[in-house]
């Protein structure tokens, strides 16, 4: 008799733990799922060789940072005359899974003419699993980065920007990324 008590509550247990996990609401991820084929959407998988770092001289804290980057996944909406609502729409839901307070923010910026972004991430400050940018300009698109990695820090990711003027984009995985926002 005790044995199916037992039972019956370990069922039990599992079956509210499967409803709780199932009931996060959307994540970023199954956002780039259900997306990445639809009309106006392309996806770009970045592996972190696409900086050719013998062309370029880092730091010790570039260095760290660099190496801290495992991949970069890049989901972006191309915005034209005919899918300007979707553009709204879709925007909207990238902003709005972003709202969970899991997402922590780093840093925002822009401005309406020239378009605006919003840097967050997940894990801590000095720990961090995944780095968020969201970049858009209503008359160009959306732009979602996700950088994926272990211990990355935000100081040390920081002090990659300096190198990225130096990086030849054209000759990168990136190129589809810069000409699709042309």
């Amino acid at each position: 008799m005790k044995f199916q008590s037992i039972k019956k509550l370990v069922m039990l247990a599992l079956i509210v733990t499967a409803f709780v996990s199932c009931n996060n609401g959307p994540t970023l991820q199954t956002y780039y799922v259900d997306n990445e084929l639809k009309p106006g959407f392309t996806t770009f998988d970045v592996p972190t060789g696409f900086i050719d770092v013998d062309k370029v001289e880092l730091s010790d804290q570039q260095e760290k940072a660099y190496k801290s980057i495992d991949k970069l996944n890049v989901l972006a909406f191309k915005v034209d005359e005919k899918n300007g609502d979707v553009y709204k729409t879709e925007l909207e839901n990238v902003k709005t899974i972003l709202k969970n307070p899991k997402y922590e923010e780093l840093m925002r910026g822009g401005n309406t003419t020239d378009g605006k972004f919003v840097v967050k991430f997940l894990g801590d400050i000095e720990n961090i699993d995944e780095l968020i940018i969201l970049g858009n300009a209503n008359d160009k698109g959306f732009m979602v980065a996700r950088i994926l990695g272990d211990d990355m820090n935000a100081n040390d990711l920081m002090s990659l920007r300096t190198i990225m003027n130096d990086v030849k984009f054209e000759d990168t995985d990136l190129n589809g990324l810069t000409d699709f926002f042309k």
